[in-house]
């Protein structure tokens, strides 16, 4: 069985036990309980598919944390001027929360 959810703008397809990696949940702590309502289509695998108009009413998805705060690998960004002998080189380490699917619940 798996679904696909919506978490602030972006889709996810999840199955259960699974880990995830999200964008950072300013409020989460390891082990606490998350519950994903937006849930826009559902599938046993089987053949039997619910699609939501938008989401699929009664569905839900649970998870637990299992890293509150954790960071990507760093990206290097350059701009470079040619023939002006102008560089500006930048890093960044994206943060992100790492939850498990715990039970997809079908309405």
């Amino acid at each position: 069985m798996y679904a696909i959810i919506r978490d602030r703008g972006r889709q996810y397809r999840v199955v259960e036990g699974e880990t995830l990696q999200l964008d950072l949940l300013p409020q989460a702590q390891d082990g606490q309980s998350i519950e994903f309502n937006e849930v826009l289509l559902t599938s046993n695998g089987e053949g039997d598919v619910k699609v939501g108009r938008p989401t699929v009413p009664g569905a839900s998805v649970s998870a637990s944390v299992v890293a509150a705060e954790f960071k990507g690998p760093k990206i290097d960004v350059v701009h470079f001027r040619r023939r002006k002998d102008s560089m500006t080189k930048k890093g960044h380490r994206q943060r992100f929360t790492k939850v498990k699917i715990d039970k997809i619940q079908v309405g």
